[in-house]
Parts: C-alpha cells; structure tokens; sequence
C-alpha cells in the first residue's frame, strides 16, 4: 500500500519523508534538475507489539510497513503544464491514498512559493489542481467515448462520467459521489486522485506548537471535518531534533515536552487507519509479527497471508483478543478463562486478534 506526499514546494514534504522512512534524502534534490518521485518504506509504531514482544521476548519482531512516494511540489497551474506539470500529478496515480502537506511554519531563510504565508490558500491551490487533472481525464474520456462506433456499450460508463464532471465543475471532489457497486468498477481504472483517501498535515513552527495556535488553522480543520478527512500537526524541525537523539534521550525528551510519542508516529498510525488497514498478530518464542490486511477480511483470506497452503487446508483458527492477553499476561491465563475462541473459515479478523492457524494439507 502507498501513499502519496503532495504539497506545493518547501513545505517540509521531504522533511516528513525522511523522518518516516529514515532516509536522509536533500530536501532541495527536485531543485537540481530532478523531478522524479522517490519511494521508501516506514515502519508503523504499535505499543501493542512492545507489549506482545515484553511478553514472548522473541529472536526478532516485525511491524506493519506501507510505502510513501515523494514528489516534486506542484506550481499553480500544474494541471495544464505550469513547473513541471503533470509529472508530479502521474506519479500519484497509483497510490492507495495522499498525505497533504500544509505549510505553516515562518521562515525568513525558506521562502514561500507565494511570497506570503497562508495555509488555506495554499489548500486551496493544491486541491483545486486534484479537481483540474481529475475533470481533463473525465473529458478526455468522454470525447472518446462520443467519437467511439461503440457508444451503446459504454453508456453505464458514460453515464458514470458525466455524474463526475458535473461534481468536479462543482468542486466537489469524487469521494463525495455515492455510488453504486457496478459505477465503482467502471472507475477503478481510472485511478482519480480525489477519490482516494486523504490525510491533512500541517507543519508548523515550534512556538506555534507550544501555543496550539497559527493563522488558518480554524479554515484547515474547517475544511478537513467538511471533507471527512484526519487532520494532524507536526513541527518537522521539533520531529529532527528527536530522531537525532539516542532512544533513551529521546523518551526523556518527549517526556520534558509531555509526548507519549512523536507526531511522525501518530502520522504513521494515521495513514495506516486511512488506508483501511487493521493488524491481527501471530506470536511466538521466534517471532512476534503485526500482519497488515483490509478491514473486513475472513478468516482464510487472513490466514493466506502467512502462506497460500495455510488458507488452502484452513482449519480454524484460534483466536484471543489483544485487549484480554494484556489484561490477564498470559495465554494460559486466557485459556483457562475461556477466552480462547475457536473460529472458522468465515470469521471476520478484528483489529488485535492474536491467531493461530490450525491446518491440514
């Protein structure tokens, strides 16, 4: 699963990046002639896989991962070729879901690509370049469909098409449109970028951390709670100063600024819930694992993502939620208090279940 860093240039997009997948990309690399996006892969915090590992002390432990993409700032005027255009737009296609990244932060030595700051414009011009791409595929399509000796059968599409446009001449963006499951399937293909789930950051400031406040905050949570959108805020350079520091420094250091956890790890969690994804764990003496699967997955379909043979002979499964291991600290103790539950094939896998398989092939 990946996620797209969007944003207009010196934002911080890179900042975030880097923090996530602890890479140690230059923040002014798409300033020097590059203008491709790069891919690195985070690792998502769950205190309950510190707990499960306290508690099994296994030879390794692994958490659930998902991808970002980052890429060139976009211009005004993007959608029609403004900087370097498109590329930027073309190289989100293919992501499950965006990060917005709103600049707030004052800077004498950064400048603004606006010359001036102000967050809700800059949401403002970003997301209106989504709407701009999203409506010149609409009607590219729909001219081909038109000119096409075959327009009869794809006239549920066109339809579909025609119900797109008319929302994104609104400004509407299309995660808004109620569809129908068959309307889903004709735009599927279509990758448009404002149907797919959206995180909104804004970086700011140190002082405006401290005091919870910056000129247009209440238009961005305005605007997130109207789109139905979470909503974070992150002091990238406050996010530096932690990820340089030896990790018992860094506990003492968030404890001094009254953290449980970095804002980074809280937007890792974030993305990781916008993407629809939930964690059931397998435990062990040699592994403590998190694996990431969609919401509303069977048990068997759960079960193939330990290994293909593993769904092919399902059994059952034996299930403990997370929340009774931790309670009694022991899989004993749940056991004997009949909190081990045996499941089948068609079981839907909560978010926390501790599984094994049983199974026979």
């Amino acid at each position: 699963m990946e996620i797209g860093i969007i944003g207009l240039p010196m934002v911080g997009k890179t900042t975030l990046f880097n923090l996530l997948t602890h890479g140690r990309e230059e923040t002014s690399r798409f300033f020097s002639g590059r203008t491709d996006a790069h891919i690195g892969v985070a690792r998502v915090p769950d205190r309950r896989l510190d707990f499960l590992s306290s508690l099994y002390r296994p030879r390794r432990t692994v958490y659930p991962q998902i991808k970002f993409i980052d890429v060139v700032g976009l211009m005004r005027g993007s959608s029609q070729g403004a900087g370097v255009g498109n590329q930027f737009l073309e190289a989100i296609r293919n992501a499950d879901a965006l990060l917005h990244v709103v600049r707030a932060f004052r800077s004498e030595e950064v400048p603004h690509v606006e010359g001036s700051l102000n967050p809700a414009r800059d949401l403002s011009t970003v997301q209106t370049e989504l709407l701009l791409a999203d409506l010149e595929l609409v009607e590219k399509r729909l001219e081909r469909i038109s000119a096409s000796k075959k327009k009869k059968d794809s006239a549920v599409e066109e339809g579909v098409l025609l119900r797109c446009r008319q929302a994104l001449e609104q400004e509407l963006p299309l995660h808004t449109l109620e569809l129908s499951p068959e309307e889903e399937a004709y735009l599927r293909g279509y990758m448009f970028l404002t149907q797919k789930p959206m995180l909104l950051v804004a970086n700011v400031d140190e002082e405006q951390w401290r005091q919870g406040e910056y000129p247009g905050k209440r238009e961005l949570v305005d605007w997130a709670t109207a789109h139905g959108v979470p909503y974070l805020e992150v002091c990238g350079l406050l996010e530096l100063e932690i990820d340089r520091l030896e990790p018992e420094d860094r506990r003492a250091f968030l404890q001094d600024l009254g953290l449980e956890e970095t804002g980074i790890d809280r937007v890792a969690r974030a993305a990781y819930r916008q993407l629809g994804l939930i964690s059931f764990f397998t435990v062990g003496e040699d592994e403590v694992k998190a694996w990431q699967i969609p919401q509303g997955t069977p048990a068997r379909e759960a079960a193939g993502k330990i290994h293909s043979d593993i769904a092919r002979g399902f059994i059952r499964a034996e299930v403990v939620a997370y929340a009774d291991l931790e309670r009694l600290g022991s899989m004993a103790k749940a056991r004997e208090e009949g909190l081990l539950r045996l499941e089948g094939k068609e079981y839907v896998v909560q978010d926390g279940d501790i599984i094994t398989f049983r199974f026979n092939v």
